[in-house]
């Protein structure tokens, strides 16, 4: 079963041990999957850690 959790700037923040902030910037620049509700960005950690590991990939391929 996908891990269906959504997480807030906040959280995600804690879960990539990041500044709010920076959270942000990059969603705002399309950096990072996320989605918007209403006004609030939205993070869902099953794309969070494809990405994660899709980035990892990248790294090594360098």
């Amino acid at each position: 079963m996908a891990d269906d959790t959504v997480f807030t700037v906040q959280e995600l923040a804690a879960y990539l041990r990041m500044k709010p902030v920076t959270i942000y910037k990059h969603a705002k620049a399309g950096k990072f999957p996320c989605f918007k509700v209403g006004a609030n960005w939205r993070f869902k950690k099953s794309t969070i850690d494809r990405w994660i590991a899709d980035q990892e990939e990248h790294e090594s391929d360098n």
